[in-house]
């Protein structure tokens, strides 16, 4: 009876993880309360690479229950309190309610988006043009609205392709229902196109993902921590835009020339094609869905449309935070589609609410790291350099640590400590604007380094689409370090060179 009732606990504990995973766990709650003994500070860092441990095995089981739990056990060992997480998540809360509001709103222009992006995909056949054009429209679109909007755009795309094809692939008709989680039914036919498919998808989602990064720099509304460095500094969206030019422009240029790169050489991961029988089935898929498409349902994309053009605007004014106008995006597509029942509107939400919960949980780790004063050797030791030599340690000490944990939370760090030592006439005005353009672009180019760098991209990490395209953390470390290199190493010339 004791055997029984222990292995149904067994089984319970983290499901149907596999067990070593589940014995690691353990393992690091009966470590860090040891460790805590010894030494707050060494507990501190354990307890950040033992979070980034569950990340990396995200495909193994979801991180908000292991996380969770390695977050729950660190505030009632101290090593932050209650009101602290509180005050982390509410310093955070227009990234909460854009996540909420958002990914809900992309969810209700679906069908506008993967009409637009299938006439782009099918008529678009050169695998690097295809690459460069989800690139450069991540970037631009980055730049004006914010990178988590244009992740959960190209995450809904990339489902809908996917969804497609492997509804084919399992024998199943146009009309039929389908679960593509699931490769039990794939005819082995059509085994080996989808594993070239998921390749296809896996490069464009990272083509787009770096994308957001390259956008997201330049200007004060391409990421929550250039606002506030924007606010603090006094610097509108022109002047923004214009000041950090000598090293976003650089880096966005060979952004692109890597992601043409990759694809002309197919190295770490790129240079999949769309294989005939792929194209084959979502030409016949667009095909008939043109042919049976109602006039409901062109009058539906219509509205999606206009609702899309409207959030670009709003946005790219920003006349409104993101999540406010997510929620207007759900009001506007919902009311004027006649989407009135409440199970078709909670659908909506089941992709973003299990990441907004993780990044709850992201914030307690982050309240650790304040507490602990993690950070702060290395912003003692950065102050100790003066002019070129302070501004390049900078970028790249902002640039480690927003790859260890987050560039919001980073530059919001960084900014204040700089800002101090403005107001205590420490430095000067002109050292003040150098150190700023060195946190902006440490923080949000090498920081495409790892999923956690950037909240974009651990949502791409933990979305529905990564198990699908087999898209793990490794894999998207891997992917990404050539764009890592070569725009960390063109924004750190830019710094030095043209500053």
């Amino acid at each position: 009876m004791a055997h029984t009732m222990a292995g149904a606990a067994r089984d319970n504990f983290l499901g149907n993880s596999p067990i070593w995973y589940k014995l690691t766990i353990i393992g690091f709650l009966i470590l860090n309360p040891i460790l805590v003994t010894i030494n707050p500070f060494l507990a501190g860092w354990a307890l950040v690479i033992e979070f980034i441990f569950t990340l990396a095995m995200a495909l193994k089981c979801y991180p908000l229950q292991p996380g969770g739990l390695l977050a729950a056990e660190a505030i009632l060992l101290g090593m932050a309190t209650p009101a602290m997480v509180f005050h982390e998540t509410e310093a955070n809360f227009p990234v909460i309610m854009l996540l909420m509001f958002m990914v809900a709103g992309i969810y209700f222009l679906r069908e506008m988006l993967l009409y637009v992006f299938t006439k782009i995909l099918l008529g678009v056949r050169s695998k690097v043009m295809l690459s460069l054009m989800f690139s450069f429209v991540s970037a631009f679109l980055s730049a004006f609205l914010d990178a988590l909007t244009v992740t959960a755009v190209i995450i809904t795309v990339a489902v809908g392709f996917y969804g497609v094809y492997h509804k084919v692939a399992s024998g199943k008709k146009h009309g039929q229902s389908h679960d593509h989680g699931s490769d039990d039914e794939v005819a082995s036919l059509h085994r080996e196109d989808l594993v070239q498919f998921r390749a296809f998808l896996r490069s464009l989602m990272m083509h787009g993902a770096i994308g957001t990064a390259l956008g997201g720099v330049t200007t004060l509304v391409g990421e929550p921590q250039n606002l506030l460095i924007a606010k603090i500094m006094g610097w509108n969206f022109a002047e923004f835009f214009m000041i950090m030019a000598h090293i976003s422009m650089p880096v966005l240029i060979v952004g692109l020339i890597t992601c043409m790169l990759l694809e002309t050489f197919k190295v770490f991961g790129y240079g999949a094609q769309l294989s005939p029988k792929v194209r084959e089935v979502l030409e016949d898929h667009d095909r008939i869905m043109t042919e049976k498409r109602t006039h409901a349902e062109k009058s539906a994309i219509v509205v999606q449309g206009v609702v899309a053009l409207i959030l670009v605007i709003v946005l790219g004014f920003h006349l409104a935070e993101p999540g406010v106008v997510g929620l207007l995006v759900i009001v506007l597509a919902t009311a004027f589609n006649g989407i009135t029942e409440e199970h078709r509107i909670g659908q909506a939400f089941e992709e973003a609410l299990p990441f907004t919960a993780l990044l709850v949980v992201f914030f307690s780790i982050v309240a650790v790291i304040d507490n602990q004063g993690l950070f702060t050797p290395v912003i003692d030791w950065v102050r100790t350099y003066e002019g070129k030599e302070q501004q390049a340690l900078f970028y790249m000490a902002n640039g480690v640590l927003s790859m260890i944990s987050d560039n919001v939370f980073v530059a919001t760090v960084y900014i204040k400590e700089v800002h101090e030592l403005f107001l205590n006439g420490e430095i000067t005005r002109e050292q003040f604007d150098a150190l700023a353009v060195a946190i902006n672009t440490g923080t949000n180019i090498p920081s495409v380094a790892t999923p956690n760098g950037q909240a974009a991209f651990l949502f791409l990490l933990t979305s529905a689409l990564a198990p699908l395209i087999r898209l793990s953390y490794g894999r998207m470390v891997y992917m990404a370090l050539p764009y890592t290199v070569t725009m960390s190493t063109t924004g750190l010339a830019a710094l030095w060179f043209l500053g």
